[in-house]
């Protein structure tokens, strides 16, 4: 096949991206052998951190699955693209794993133990799991019970407001008053008035939550075209067919990011909740291994909870591209 015949066969988006195997991953792939190589190969400043060669094992590893990705995407463009798109931050990731690593354990220039090396945090997901497992599964229980209670309640209040001028009358100032104070400045209170810590720190995530979905869908209910209720009741519309079938409908782009905001929040306040009254969750972890100085199983658990942040919202994500299918085209998201 000739030069021409070839150019013409590839497609047009490969040939304006250059050459077919990219340097990105190859950067990538060369970031991680060097976090691992750095790990392996660099003694320890002070004493042997436990997990070392496991974590160096786990880096060259990855060194090894991104050039073998780099390798498939030859001839899989979607795989490529892909791989490219990530081909940043896998370096970025490499690179800060590297530095840690240099600036901890073979260096020694932050102190321990409030700057553990990650062969440490390995140690604690290897060593403490099943605390870390239990406490997760704690914190998750009480974290829905309170979002989807908040997120509730929010969306049924943040309709009726925008549904009904009587209803925002009453409930417009209670926003107001409610809306500025942090949940966990109420957390004194709530452990008086309620008859248990879980059903207190249910409470304070609920609040979290609620805020901003009532104060989104409401202002999503608001911002309909009054030329679909207009058309609906030519049709013969009721009002509540308006409400079911035309505001909730436009009003939910506005109702996911509500959620997205109070899930942010609810985070937060379940951290602050769970360090009061309760034996396990994240929040008690985390005061628990700061009270023994186990700093590397605070942040292993920091970076826990992230994660499943990270998760959730993504999952969310996922739900809004969904069911917000036929939206696409019509609303900016």
């Amino acid at each position: 096949m000739s030069s021409a015949e070839l150019s013409q066969s590839t497609p047009a988006a490969l040939r304006r991206s250059g050459p077919i195997i990219a340097w990105q991953p190859a950067l990538a792939s060369l970031a991680w052998l060097m976090a691992g190589g750095l790990t392996r190969f660099y003694s320890d400043a002070t004493r042997h951190w436990p997990l070392t060669d496991s974590l160096a094992n786990a880096e060259l590893a990855a060194a090894v699955a991104i050039a073998a990705l780099a390798l498939a995407g030859v001839r899989l463009p979607e795989l490529n693209r892909r791989l490219r798109h990530a081909s940043a931050w896998l370096i970025a990731l490499g690179l800060l794993l590297a530095l840690w690593e240099l600036g901890t354990a073979k260096l020694a220039l932050l102190p321990v133990p409030f700057f553990a090396p990650p062969q440490t945090l390995v140690a604690v997901y290897v060593n403490d799991w099943a605390r870390l497992l239990d406490s997760l599964a704690h914190s998750a229980l009480l974290l829905g019970t309170g979002v989807i209670t908040g997120a509730a309640c929010g969306f049924v209040a943040g309709v009726a407001m925008g549904w009904s001028s009587a209803v925002g009358y009453w409930l417009h100032p209670v926003l107001r008053i409610l809306g500025p104070v942090p949940s966990t400045a109420l957390l004194p209170l709530c452990f008086f008035l309620f008859p248990s810590s879980w059903s207190a720190s249910v409470f304070l995530i609920a609040l979290a939550t609620w805020f901003p979905v009532t104060v989104l869908t409401w202002s999503g209910v608001t911002s309909v075209d009054k030329a679909y209720y207009d058309v609906a009741r030519t049709l013969g519309a009721k009002p509540w067919f308006l409400i079911r079938r035309v505001a909730i409908p436009a009003a939910m782009p506005h109702v996911f990011v509500g959620v997205f905001m109070g899930l942010g929040a609810s985070f937060s306040t379940l951290v602050v909740a769970e360090m009061m009254g309760v034996k396990s969750g994240i929040g008690w972890y985390l005061q628990w291994a700061q009270g023994w100085a186990a700093y590397a199983n605070m942040y292993a658990a920091l970076l826990l909870m992230a994660v499943c942040c990270s998760g959730l919202i993504c999952a969310l994500f996922k739900v809004r591209d969904r069911l917000l299918a036929w939206q696409k085209g019509t609303v900016k998201w």
